[in-house]
């Protein structure tokens, strides 16, 4: 699933270095993270010294792949471990499930009693299947639908016509594809990403249940497959791919309609994808009223890390996550939407988004975030969406029956899942 992490790939690149041994020098916390994230981390930096003035903040960033592939490596070696160590929901999974972070639930840390003080999801997003609790969050991503007003005007139609069900959405987009031209959607995955993640029971995550069980035959599947058909027979999907020249260049032309994504992409549609289509893009909850989370980051603590650091480490993590001051200053220079409630109450959620058009559309998203549910994860959800994909292409572009496509999905799943 898109998230606003997928897009960080001009970070900068750096060898972890070893902390200092000599007592002659200050000691050093080194924190790990990937773009966008390291500036919030820096920003954050002149508070700490006041708080902790001998104690220096060391950042090492890394493009957002490169990261977490050498925080897998640190964390199963042992070597080069940070202190502190950003990661994107996305991986949370596979990091959660293994014994290498700390259990924040353990002194010094104590992190239930700051429970209530989170969304709920992010905070339950942490919790493995042992009941430890390996993360803290910081930032959210809540779905929304984000919409041309101009796109809709011409071809007769109001906002009222995209509040409906899924085949409601799909049924505008052919009507704005005859008026307009314009797409409905990028791509077809962010479709089917979505009405995936709808209708998740309890005790199940996106692929598996807490016992592993594969899950891609149930009726969420079904469903968003056949829309998926729907929409490529219609010829409603641009066929191109998120962050790409050609996506970019599509929303400056006015051949995107829509975008399923999360809050913080319209940021990125205003500052540096279409800047000059401000004003003609509004927000909505998407259709059906999925809710639904698009990313979020989280900070950990390695439990391999240097022990006389750890509490300092847990430290910085609650200047990042519990302090309202920084958790703006996030919000205010990165869309890293908060997920410390204490923010979500103030006047700046009220304010009017100019390219938005004015509206207030920070009001929505909170609405959506405390309507999002957690869902399990599992250490082969990223295979599994590898797998997905490809029978969804085998379906859409080989015309591959659907119950097999997700019948075999099914095997090759029950397979790894078992090895």
């Amino acid at each position: 699933m898109l998230t606003r992490r997928t897009l960080l790939a001009m970070g900068l690149m750096s060898t972890m270095p070893v902390l200092a041994s000599s007592s002659s020098q200050p000691r050093k916390l080194t924190v790990a993270a990937f773009p966008n994230v390291d500036a919030i981390i820096k920003a954050a930096i002149p508070k700490w010294q006041q708080l902790h003035p001998n104690i220096d903040i060391e950042v090492v960033s890394r493009q957002y792949a490169d990261h977490h592939t050498a925080m897998t490596t640190a964390l199963s070696t042992s070597v080069y471990l940070p202190d502190v160590m950003a990661l994107e929901s996305s991986y949370l999974g596979r990091f959660a499930q293994g014994g290498g972070l700390e259990d924040l639930l353990r002194e010094p840390y104590r992190i239930d009693q700051y429970r209530s003080r989170c969304v709920t999801y992010a905070y339950e997003q942490a919790i493995n299947r042992r009941g430890a609790v390996v993360a803290m969050p910081t930032d959210i991503g809540p779905g929304t639908m984000l919409y041309r007003t101009d796109l809709l005007a011409k071809a007769g139609l109001t906002a009222s016509d995209l509040a409906g069900s899924w085949d409601a959405y799909v049924d505008v987009g052919v009507k704005i594809k005859a008026a307009t031209g314009a797409y409905l959607v990028s791509n077809i995955r962010a479709i089917k990403d979505v009405v995936i993640r709808s209708g998740i029971g309890p005790g199940e995550g996106l692929y598996f249940d807490q016992e592993s069980r594969v899950l891609v035959t149930a009726p969420r599947f079904q469903r968003a497959f056949k829309l998926s058909q729907k929409v490529r027979r219609n010829k409603l999907d641009a066929k191109v791919n998120a962050w790409s020249n050609e996506w970019a260049e599509a929303f400056k032309r006015g051949k995107l309609f829509t975008e399923l994504s999360g809050a913080w992409m319209a940021g990125q549609l205003s500052t540096w994808v279409a800047p000059d289509t401000k004003g003609l893009w509004r927000a909505a909850q998407l259709p059906e009223s999925t809710f639904v989370s698009f990313g979020g980051t989280f900070y950990a603590i390695p439990r391999q890390a240097a022990t006389a650091n750890k509490s300092l480490a847990w430290d910085f993590i609650q200047l990042l996550t519990l302090n309202t001051e920084r958790q703006f200053a996030a919000f205010k220079s990165q869309d890293a939407f908060p997920a410390l409630l204490a923010t979500h109450d103030d006047p700046f959620l009220e304010e009017p988004l100019p390219f938005l058009g004015g509206q207030r559309a920070r009001l929505l998203w909170r609405d959506a975030a405390r309507q999002i549910t957690a869902t399990q994860v599992h250490k082969q959800d990223s295979f599994a969406e590898e797998v997905i994909n490809n029978e969804l292409d085998n379906v859409l572009d080989n015309d591959k029956d659907i119950g097999r496509a997700l019948a075999d999905a099914h095997r090759l799943l029950e397979r790894r899942s078992h090895r």
